[in-house]
């Protein structure tokens, strides 16, 4: 395992490298947290927002929502992608290391990196929006449910990247993907303002799994004896992706084609 911790290390350097990036993506959160306010506060004002979730609750969800997408937007296994279409993943498979387990490594030490992001920009948020801090106890659930919706973004993650091995591109379906995942999952609006039957519909699908049940819990919308069976939920969708994963990853590994290789 040593190997693949110093995989994680390195990738957590590489992102270290580039400061002028990290200084910008908090400032580029802080404006959107910003203005997320400033739209969520002219639409209470009109009375558009739901019943369970008043302005001070949406605002706290909106700027929660944000610094969870620093951890959720990390695609560490786009690097297979990647070595897929320039042909360097013929070479990998003669390495002695799991490439799966290589790809995770490095994906959890971006991930660690944009983590510890959170921090400052949680600090500054607090300057301009008032967000709203839960319980320990509730936020220890928080964590536990943010840690599952993290499981089954990477395991989405992997099967859109492992189906490269047949189509060399992507994009248009990460894409097509990415987007359904930011309108359902959640992060964009709650889910609670879908009406009637499409709400009931969206908030079974897997998208909910990544940011709606935490969100849920930290803003209090879901009450503490539905912790077990919502979790219950995201595990569930998160051991499916990753025996999906599995799957696709043994079938794409014995068809190696690669571009110009």
């Amino acid at each position: 395992m040593s190997a693949y911790l110093a995989f994680a290390t390195k990738a957590f350097a590489r992102e270290a490298t580039y400061r002028f990036e990290v200084f910008t993506t908090i400032g580029s959160l802080l404006l959107r947290v910003y203005l997320l306010r400033q739209l969520w506060t002219a639409l209470y004002a009109r009375n558009a927002g739901p019943a369970d979730l008043p302005l001070h609750a949406m605002i706290t969800y909106s700027a929660v929502a944000l610094l969870m997408s620093l951890v959720m937007e990390v695609d560490g296994s786009r690097i297979m992608q990647t070595r897929i279409r320039e042909g360097t993943i013929a070479t990998d498979f003669m390495k002695p290391i799991s490439i799966p387990l290589f790809v995770f490594s490095d994906g959890i030490g971006r991930t660690l990196f944009e983590a510890m992001t959170i921090l400052p920009s949680l600090a500054l948020a607090l300057f301009i929006v008032h967000i709203d801090l839960p319980s320990p106890g509730t936020f220890g659930i928080f964590l536990l449910s943010f840690a599952c919706g993290y499981i089954v973004n990477t395991a989405l993650n992997f099967m859109m990247n492992a189906i490269a091995f047949w189509t060399l591109e992507i994009h248009a379906l990460q894409l097509s993907v990415r987007w359904a995942s930011d309108l359902l999952s959640g992060q964009i609006i709650p889910l609670s303002l879908f009406p009637g039957a499409l709400g009931t519909l969206v908030g079974v699908l897997p998208f909910a799994a990544i940011y709606s049940t935490p969100l849920r819990i930290y803003t209090g919308q879901l009450a503490p004896d539905g912790y077990t069976g919502a979790i219950a939920a995201q595990l569930g969708w998160g051991v499916l992706f990753t025996g999906f994963a599995y799957l696709i990853w043994r079938r794409a590994s014995r068809r190696v084609v690669v571009q110009g290789g």
